[in-house]
């Protein structure tokens, strides 16, 4: 018997010491996201649940002209910022990471700052930059003779989309960077001694090897960066308030108005679970694009 129970215990030992894993998972990440889909089927105040709908709010949901804007906003701002800021913190990772470079240190650490900083107070900083009449930008400009009127960063829908796509690719530069270096590292520093052996330019081995090498971390970033976007709201809140005229309305912010504004908790938990459906679909779809048995 002392045998018998002696091996139960060897065996079920794993389990037990990776159970509290699990019971977090069930009940703050499981349970919540079940609950909201049961929630998307009923007509709930935020009090109680007033009638089970069905499927009517995913009905109303899709011709609900606002959604299908909140992620058109959301796929303009990735466009604009993403290829930029992957580019950008691909070559700054690189400088970064070579030997010449001096203050290694300091400048990794300079621009991984914005990424901590309260991004609330960030983009109350960038409404004061960005302010149409008496902004830092504008007199910058105008100073330099490069603009001749007021550009209206957040009064116009497209200057508001283009000024969020800023704010977040100032906010976000810093730690793609960072996760680049650390692809960067391990890459064999053979490599490029043999390419340059070969005759390669230092341009060369740049697109030829180290782009090739650091594409599961370009994956992951793309990935982070899409669910990032598309999941804006606290820029876009503080900024411009979902405007002007929706122009920078998200599928989050459009949630929150829904369910705090609005008080329509079973139309936002819609809102949420067709929301979670497309960040998955899409990031299944972009890693299969950069899948290496297609390429």
């Amino acid at each position: 018997m002392r045998t018998t129970s002696w091996k139960w215990q060897f065996r079920l030992a794993p389990y037990f010491y990776v159970s509290p894993y699990f019971l977090l998972f069930i009940l703050f990440s499981l349970y919540p996201i079940i609950y909201s889909f049961y929630i998307s089927l009923t007509d709930w105040n935020g009090s109680k649940v007033k009638s089970f709908i069905g499927l009517q709010n995913y009905t109303t949901l899709m011709h609900d002209n606002h959604f299908w804007l909140s992620l058109w906003n959301s796929a303009v701002i990735y466009v604009i910022y993403v290829p930029i800021m992957l580019f950008l913190a691909l070559v700054f990772a690189s400088l970064l990471n070579a030997n010449w470079m001096v203050g290694k240190g300091f400048f990794r650490m300079a621009l991984f700052v914005p990424n901590f900083v309260s991004v609330v107070a960030v983009s109350f900083v960038f409404v004061l930059i960005f302010n149409t009449q008496d902004g830092l930008m504008n007199s910058l400009l105008m100073n330099l003779g490069w603009v001749d009127n007021h550009i209206p960063w957040l009064e116009s829908p497209s200057w508001a989309r283009f000024t969020v796509a800023m704010m977040v690719l100032y906010r976000w530069l810093g730690y793609n960077m960072l996760l680049l270096i650390t692809g960067l590292q391990s890459i064999p520093k053979d490599l490029y001694e043999a390419a340059y052996v070969d005759g390669a330019t230092k341009i060369q081995s740049f697109f030829l090897i180290t782009i090739p090498l650091v594409k599961r971390i370009l994956l992951f970033c793309t990935i982070l960066s899409t669910i990032g976007t598309f999941s804006l709201f606290t820029e876009p809140f503080i900024l411009t308030k979902g405007g002007p005229l929706n122009s920078t309305l998200t599928p989050v912010l459009m949630l929150y108005n829904e369910s705090f504004q609005n008080f329509n908790f079973g139309y936002a938990s819609s809102i949420a679970v067709c929301f979670f459906i497309l960040m998955m679909l899409v990031s299944l779809v972009q890693l299969r694009l950069f899948d290496d048995k297609n390429g």
